[in-house]
């Protein structure tokens, strides 16, 4: 591996599933089966241009045992509003952070429409709520227990929605597309796995469509292939242990 993962466990989700991405999202499950791991979670975009075959194929992928989470609404930001939200667009999410366009009553609106989607087409409703770029946007604390979701993703790790508590959990990310995200994601990812380590926790795997013809491609596979190898491991223990 180029780096050392040693011991871990993850949360592997795969962002981004959108009409045009489904191809791209096969490929990257078809990888994790192959290594052994764990069924990853899916974060389905829901305000797109959704056809009844796709439909099904997200039913198709529930049913086989993939979670699903709410991911925005259209994943695209129809402004750029304020300098926080220039500076997060030009060093992290481009166009796609839509909640720092938008009021706290709009994202409250967004979130509800997105949860609401999911029945609507015979899904199953999402738990969890995953923001674009993981930016929140301008929500208090007392908000997110009015909204229909159990926990929220942030960059730091779950928010339970009830309770408002932050459970920290490292996070790795591949989307890599030009050689100053490579650098700089190769530098984040070493000391969230090295921090995952030390604290004995797992990591949390974010792997975005494409990240299999992007620059950091060979990093990801042999990360999956490490954790796919430590859960057999960890399966037969247990099986000979019983």
């Amino acid at each position: 591996m180029r780096h050392d993962a040693g011991q871990l466990q993850a949360l592997v989700s795969i962002h981004d599933v959108m009409p045009d991405t489904l191809p791209q999202v096969a490929q990257i499950l078809a990888a994790c089966r192959r290594f052994g791991l764990a069924p990853p979670s899916l974060l389905v975009v829901p305000g797109l241009d959704w056809q009844p075959d796709q439909l099904e194929q997200l039913r198709a992928w529930a049913a086989s045992g993939h979670a699903l989470a709410a991911h925005g609404w259209q994943h695209r930001a129809r402004r750029i509003a304020g300098v926080r939200h220039r500076l997060h667009s030009a060093l992290i999410s481009r166009d796609a952070a839509e909640h720092l366009a938008l009021s706290r009553q709009q994202i409250m609106a967004l979130m509800r429409r997105a949860a609401h989607w999911f029945a609507q087409v015979d899904l199953p409703r999402p738990a969890l709520y995953v923001p674009p770029a993981w930016a929140l946007g301008d929500l208090r604390r007392a908000d997110l227990a009015r909204l229909p979701y159990q926990s929220i993703e942030v960059t730091q790790g779950f928010v339970d929605t009830r309770s408002g508590s932050l459970t920290r959990v490292p996070l790795v990310g591949y989307e890599a597309d030009t050689r100053a995200r490579s650098v700089a994601l190769t530098v984040w990812n070493r000391g969230q796995i090295a921090l995952a380590q030390r604290l004995k926790q797992p990591l949390r795997v974010g792997i975005h469509p494409h990240d299999l013809q992007l620059r950091l491609a060979r990093d990801l596979l042999d990360l999956l292939r490490h954790i796919g190898h430590q859960t057999g491991a960890r399966q037969r223990h247990c099986r000979q242990a019983a």
